[in-house]
């Protein structure tokens, strides 16, 4: 059976997406083609959930995001301010950070639970969409999502590129009216919208 990487994802507003846009436009000056954000292939996003699906299995999938998004009064996403963190092959990433808030955090535990009887973790290459083709630390990330990313560890940001940022002012405060189920690609970037749901104002 057919199967698809993918991540359930709360898209922010499209003043703080634009913003995203321009800081990676920044970081691409230091790491020219690695994560390129825009707003139709390679979305600003905040990861809640990552794992495989089974394709028949989407619409099931479709219909829980919208019970979450009418359930969720989310509220304002809060800004920490830009991270710099170092992934595994030592490469700088830049996000934006946010505050995990009893609002944020009870969305991302509920989306893990209702989402784990669909979701599987023998990701391939082959389950995102390319070119390029996904690295090894793009499915290492996926497999070890459950373990390393979620509950406790749970840290909620958008991924901005590759490289340091220094200074680059957001909003303090921006909505995200949107939980999406996204199809991945290399760098774990939301490349595409397979399902969608409003959050209720």
């Amino acid at each position: 059976m057919p199967k698809t990487a993918v991540d359930a994802a709360l898209l922010p507003s499209d003043e703080v997406a634009d913003r995203a846009i321009e800081a990676n436009r920044e970081l691409l000056k230091q790491c020219p083609g690695k994560i390129v954000l825009d707003t139709e292939g390679c979305l600003p996003h905040i990861s809640l959930a990552m794992g495989c699906v089974d394709d028949k299995d989407i619409a099931h999938i479709r219909a829980i995001l919208g019970e979450l998004a009418e359930k969720h009064r989310l509220g304002a996403l809060i800004c920490a301010g830009i991270h710099v963190g170092t992934n595994s092959a030592g490469e700088k990433v830049s996000v934006l950070e946010l505050k995990r808030t009893d609002t944020l955090q009870s969305l991302h535990e509920e989306v893990m639970h209702r989402l784990a009887c669909w979701f599987s973790y023998d990701v391939t290459p082959e389950m995102l969409i390319s070119p390029p083709e996904a690295g090894e630390s793009t499915l290492r990330w996926i497999r070890d999502y459950p373990a390393k990313s979620s509950f406790k560890r749970f840290f909620p940001h958008i991924t901005l590129g590759y490289g340091q940022l220094e200074d680059f002012p957001f909003p303090a405060e921006f909505t995200a009216p949107r939980l999406a189920l996204c199809h991945l690609g290399n760098h774990c970037t939301c490349r595409k919208i397979i399902a969608s749901a409003e959050f209720q104002s």
